[in-house]
């Protein structure tokens, strides 16, 4: 679980980086029509796909609602097709589903640190 927390804290720090971008730029359409700033929240978004991918067994067990096939699914479509990418989605992702996972993530870390403690 060791590696795991390591990735977890990762994922956390993506979803912040992403999230501080947006607050530099102002709004998510400033941020989302700048190629600099585009291609920096796409990076984080497919970083937290490949490392929520990277999680063991037992974690993804323990933590069945975690997005990972989801996230994963995202990271490829952006790896794979870039310049088909969907501002829209990104948007989506931006406002919706990283604040929620990054709420997620820190919960599990504290329980996984709670447990270590024990």
């Amino acid at each position: 679980m060791s590696s795991d927390t390591k990735r977890l804290e990762f994922i956390i720090e993506k979803i912040e980086d992403a999230l501080s971008y947006k607050a530099k730029f102002g709004t998510i359409e400033k941020l989302l029509n700048s190629k600099m700033g585009f291609d920096a929240v796409t990076m984080c978004i497919m970083q937290v796909g490949e490392t929520l991918n990277k999680l063991s067994y037992e974690t993804r067990q323990k933590y069945p609602y975690l997005p990972i096939k989801e996230s994963y699914l995202t990271r490829n479509y952006i790896a794979h097709d870039y310049e088909g990418v969907s501002k829209y989605i990104i948007e989506v992702i931006l406002r919706e589903h990283f604040p929620k996972l990054q709420e997620d993530i820190q919960n599990i870390i504290n329980e996984l640190s709670y447990d270590n403690k024990s």
